[in-house]
């Protein structure tokens, strides 16, 4: 009973309790089973993932976008005029008590338990890795038959 009572007068100092409130402050005030799609700050700011975005925007038009407030403004540009396009919503959310890498979540009010929520790495075609090695062994060989 006591434990209760104790609830009861916490719920009225401090509000009632959240869900899953670390998982909410990682993906800036929503839970990752509504996430359809979640981008880092780094990827934020180089601006990439705008055609996942996209694809995402016109699979879920009943999605809302939530973007840090830790982020520059500046970067969020390409990202809010997809959504204005789509007429997806967006908000800026701050003060999230933790300090997170997610910059960008697109999400819906529902749970989708979607696998893959992150963008997928691009990796580098090999065969560009392999010119550069050749042209900078080459350069080497190069100088040293001049000498």
């Amino acid at each position: 009973m006591k434990k209760n009572i104790d609830d009861y007068l916490n719920e009225g100092i401090y509000g009632i309790k959240e869900t899953k409130a670390s998982e909410r402050k990682e993906y800036l005030g929503t839970l990752r089973e509504r996430t359809i799609l979640a981008m880092t700050e780094g990827e934020v700011v180089q601006q990439k993932g705008l055609k996942q975005l996209e694809t995402a925007m016109k699979s879920y038009p009943d999605a809302s976008l939530r973007l840090s407030g830790e982020v520059n403004i500046r970067f969020f540009k390409p990202y809010k005029a997809l959504a204005s396009s789509y007429r997806i919503p967006y908000t800026s959310v701050t003060n999230q008590g933790i300090d997170v890498d997610i910059a960008l979540v697109l999400h819906v009010d529902h749970a989708i338990d979607k696998q893959e929520i992150f963008l997928e790495e691009e990796e580098a075609p090999p065969e560009n890795t392999e010119k550069t090695d050749h042209s900078f062994s080459s350069m080497l060989k190069n100088i040293f038959k001049r000498q």
